[in-house]
């Protein structure tokens, strides 16, 4: 089984993983490093969703930054 989940910049995967960890950490979730076959669709979809509004977030205070 292949994983389509792949970083469009490679560079960044590292800083991605510690973002994920990071994120996991704050919400509870107890994320490991390797098999997180354990965790719930609910535990892992709230990683995932965290992630996505924190980058929206920062993105959007980048672009109001940018416009003053």
């Amino acid at each position: 089984m292949s994983s389509s989940n792949k970083t469009s910049v490679p560079q960044a995967k590292d800083a991605m993983n510690r973002f994920k960890m990071e994120v996991a950490s704050s919400l509870g979730v107890p994320l490991k490093n390797g098999y997180n076959g354990d965790l719930t669709a609910a535990q892992s979809g709230s990683i995932g969703g965290e992630m996505v509004r924190q980058m929206i977030k920062r993105q959007e205070e980048s672009m109001s930054n940018s416009n003053n």
